[in-house]
Parts: C-alpha cells; sequence; structure tokens
C-alpha cells in the first residue's frame, strides 16, 4: 500500500525531553521494552511511522524522536532537500568527514537510559536510518542498549569507506559486543549510492563477526517511492521504509520481519 499523504501521529503521546540543555519532540506508544526508532531524512514521514507501528505491533515501546524536518509530512522533493541541506549544516550532525561522532548521539542515549528506567526489560533497541543510521551504533556506548540496526547508514557523505563515529568509540564498542555476545545488523540496497558496499566493508573491519551485513537486490526496491526519494535520493535506498514493497513474499517485508525478530531476541527473550 502507497501512502499518499500526512501522517497526524494521533496514536502517539508527544513528550518534550530534555538532555544537555537541549529539548526536543519525542513521539511514544505502545508497552513492552523500548525500541528507539529514528527517522531518515527528511523526518518523521508517513512511512518511518507505519514502521514504528509495525515496531509498536510486535510488543514494544516506541520512542520517535523528532531531530529534523516536518513530523508527519510527506515533503515534496523541494522541501525535503532544505531539510537535508540544514541538517548537513547542523551543529548536531557531522555529515561530513568520518571517523568523529554526532553530538546528538550522546542525547540519544540519554533518552535510551530515559525508557529503559521506564519500560524495562533487558534493555533498549535502536534503529537508525540514513542520516541517522550510524547513532545506532553510537548508542552501543550507552550499557541499556542491546539491539543496534544500521538501516543504509549513509555518513560521512563525503567518504563512503568512513564510519561516523570516533576510533576509540568503535574499540569500546567492539569490545562490549565480544563480552556480551550481541551483534549489530546492517542492511542496504546493492546499488545504494549513500551506504556503498565500501561503507559495509568499513563496518566489517571494525566489528569482525559482530556486523551483520544484509543486502538486497535493486529489484526488491519499490519503483513509485515519495518525491524526495524519487527525484533526490533516486536510488534504491530505504529498506523498510520509502522502498519498502507492503505485500507478502517481498524481500523489503522479510527485512522488516528480520528487524523485528532480531529485537524480539534481544529485548523479548523467552
Amino acid at each position: 500500500m502507497q501512502l499518499s499523504g500526512d501522517d497526524a501521529l494521533a496514536d502517539f503521546d508527544v513528550e518534550e525531553r530534555t538532555f544537555e540543555g537541549t529539548s526536543k519532540r519525542v513521539y511514544r506508544s505502545g508497552s513492552g521494552p523500548a525500541v528507539i526508532v529514528m527517522a531518515e531524512m527528511p523526518g518523521i514521514s508517513p512511512h518511518v511511522a507505519r514502521f514504528a507501528r509495525w515496531v509498536r505491533e510486535a510488543g514494544f515501546t516506541v520512542y520517535m524522536p523528532s531531530l529534523f524536518g516536518r513530523d508527519g509530512a510527506l515533503t515534496s522533493a523541494e522541501e525535503g532537500l532544505k531539510v537535508f541541506r540544514r541538517a548537513c549544516v547542523s551543529a548536531e550532525f557531522r555529515a561530513l568527514g568520518g571517523n568523529a561522532s554526532s553530538p546528538v548521539s550522546s542525547w540519544l542515549r540519554a533518552l535510551a537510559r530515559v525508557a529503559h528506567a521506564a519500560c524495562g526489560g533487558p534493555g533498549v533497541g535502536a534503529v537508525g536510518m540514513c542520516f541517522t543510521g550510524n547513532f545506532a551504533l553510537g548508542m552501543m556506548l550507552e550499557p541499556a542498549v542491546r539491539a543496534p540496526v544500521l538501516c543504509q547508514p549513509s555518513l560521512p557523505f563525503d567518504a563512503p569507506g568512513s564510519l561516523e563515529i570516533a576510533a576509540d568509540e568503535l574499540v569500546t564498542i567492539r569490545k562490549r559486543l565480544e563480552g556480551e555476545d550481541l551483534t549489530v545488523m546492517g542492511y542496504r540496497f546493492a546499488g545504494d549510492r549513500f551506504c556503498t558496499a565500501e561503507r559495509f566493508a568499513a563496518y566489517a573491519a571494525a566489528l569482525g563477526d559482530r556486523f551483520e551485513p544484509h543486502v538486497l537486490p535493486d529489484s526488491a526496491a519499490s519503483t513509485d517511492p515519495p518525491p524526495f526519494f524519487r527525484d533526490i535520493v533516486a536510488c534504491p535506498h530505504s529498506v523498510v521504509t520509502a522502498h519498502l514493497i507492503d505485500a507478502a513474499g517481498e524481500p523489503t517485508c522479510a527485512a522488516r520481519d528480520e528487524i523485528i525478530a532480531f529485537l524480539r531476541t534481544r529485548l523479548r527473550p523467552t
């Protein structure tokens, strides 16, 4: 089913969360262990909200922080490009230059601590997408985060073989993955120009077999994505949102189900 209009997000409670002097809106819904869903460009779109609802329906409390863009909007290509450009020069994000972490990662770790205290369970899941893809890995510096999922992690834009995280943080995270027998899930399309094979190779080099890459064929992507993805992104990119084909047997739906199964294994063990 193609989503063709804005989403009022009426089934989410809206909270203002302030950490380290910075306040952001957070959309919350559901019950059970917490999963933080971080939107791709150009914000909390109807497709991102749809994915969050799938996670909620699987038995989790979803937290969606508003990091950029108009919440719930199905933006035009022009508006989406403006949001993208503003984020690229924002002090909160490091869109260019590898081997350093975006300052917003610290805010997200604080949200994870609060979410874990509120929801309980073994820990918290973190799903990042595109611009926020690697944030799910950086959140592993917070002990509460146990289930990181990196969907088409695209930063830094100017260095396809680099990672948007400081080298010492990578060392700490790999030690934790080994010590606690945890894994990092990664998803991308084979022909993605923003999250390339070089990037996944860099994750594999940094994390070893603790990184589980999943690469979907370009033919699995929807050929009728929203305007921003059709005109600006212009390649298969968003595995579980804008380029997902919501039909039984589709590889993108299988990827969604794998992610939810991973969250269940880590956060709702039997």
